[in-house]
């Protein structure tokens, strides 16, 4: 039985349809490519740009380097024109607080949900006091 079963998957892995792969369309070359490390670890730099329009950079630094509280930073932009024609940018910053994206496709936070958390933030010991009873 599992032999059977190997060979219909390996039949249908033969059979498979995979001239798309093998478009020009697929087949992007890389325009630009830069990376750079700095030896003592303390960050790096990085970019490239392929031949379809996306050009993407980032550069990353260790914050406190020489301490148990050390941390990456990475901050990096992302540019590429959606299949509708619409030209996407993506800005970001990933750190210790998360990853924290900005441009104009990315969604905002509704108004009613920062009120919330402003009012949860404002009434944080409240809480605890009652969860401390409980």
């Amino acid at each position: 039985m599992k032999f059977l079963i190997v060979l219909a998957v390996a039949v249908a892995c033969a059979s498979a349809d995979v001239s798309h792969i093998l478009t020009p369309d697929y087949q992007v070359p890389i325009v630009r490519s830069d990376f750079k490390n700095n030896p003592d670890g303390t960050g790096f730099n990085y970019a490239f740009e392929s031949g379809n329009g996306i050009v993407q950079e980032a550069q990353g630094v260790v914050k406190n380097p020489n301490s148990e509280a050390a941390t990456l930073e990475v901050k990096g932009n992302v540019k590429y024109t959606a299949p509708d024609g619409t030209p996407v940018e993506l800005y970001y910053v990933a750190n210790e607080d998360g990853y924290q994206p900005t441009g104009s496709h990315v969604p905002k936070v509704p108004e009613h949900v920062l009120r919330a958390q402003e009012y949860i933030a404002s009434h944080t010991p409240f809480v605890q006091t009652v969860a401390k009873k409980v």
